[in-house]
């Protein structure tokens, strides 16, 4: 604890008004939200790529932007950071009763339930108004596979899902096929909507075949930029520029890139 003390006590002095530092005292809630999400990415990174010495520096970068919006709001007589740690803390308890009150759930699913009951409660609690849709909650500000997956996730656990994934193969065709038909008809505000519809059951196949979409389209990214590269430096072995060459030399080269493990 004497390190978190040493964190917010810096905080403290980088947000005075006379004597910190100026780029500091000049931020609010939201001029920090770029940082905030992408110190959060960072994380991912560190933890994607197995490093564990760049995880811990990541994970204090975000930890700072903890401090930092916990600072703003005890300056404005809104909570401090000792409040958004009881917060937590609180929640935690409260939604694993299984853990801290001696609960038994019959199953996972009945547990998840009850963590989504929980949540709409306390919800229900801050607003004074009735639970609403089982949806709320999900943050509208997600990456949209991420919001995609947690709105399936919802849904799922309420009964609103497909039983196997081959049913859900059938629809990514049904959706194919729609996708197809709007980009025939030339309609541009219909071929998006089709493709939202393919991509929104894209994401929900592969959280039936227990991939995480976000994941694995990240992965996707990485092999894309390892094969690119393969592909540059073949070319420029050639003597030649990316224009120069046709796009069968390129998918040549693709090929190379996938035959050595790229």
């Amino acid at each position: 604890m004497q390190q978190t003390r040493r964190l917010l006590e810096i905080m403290a002095r980088l947000r005075d008004p006379d004597t910190g530092c100026p780029w500091d005292r000049q931020q609010d809630f939201a001029s920090l939200v770029p940082y905030t999400l992408e110190e959060a990415y960072e994380v991912a990174d560190a933890i994607e790529r197995g490093d564990f010495t760049d995880l811990r520096n990541e994970l204090g970068d975000l930890l700072l932007q903890v401090a930092f919006h916990s600072r703003m709001a005890e300056e404005q007589g809104l909570f401090d950071f000792e409040a958004v740690a009881a917060a937590i803390a609180d929640k935690l308890e409260r939604r694993h009763p299984h853990v801290f009150a001696g609960v038994d759930f019959a199953s996972d699913t009945e547990r998840l339930r009850y963590w989504e009951t929980s949540k709409l409660e306390e919800q229900s609690e801050q607003t004074g108004q009735p639970p609403g849709s089982i949806l709320e909650g999900v943050a509208t500000a997600l990456p949209a596979l991420m919001e995609a997956q947690k709105l399936q996730k919802r849904a799922a656990r309420h009964g609103f899902d497909w039983d196997s994934p081959a049913e859900v193969l059938g629809k990514v065709r049904e959706e194919l096929d729609e996708l197809e038909q709007a980009v025939a008809s030339g309609d541009t505000a219909h071929v998006r909507e089709e493709m939202g519809d393919l991509l929104f059951v894209l994401v929900n196949l592969a959280r039936h075949l227990d991939v995480d979409a976000e994941t694995a389209l990240r992965e996707g990214n990485r092999k894309f930029r390892r094969r690119f590269r393969f592909i540059e430096a073949c070319v420029e072995r050639a003597g030649k520029q990316l224009a120069d060459c046709t796009l069968a030399e390129l998918d040549a080269f693709w090929d190379e890139a996938k035959r050595a493990g790229h």
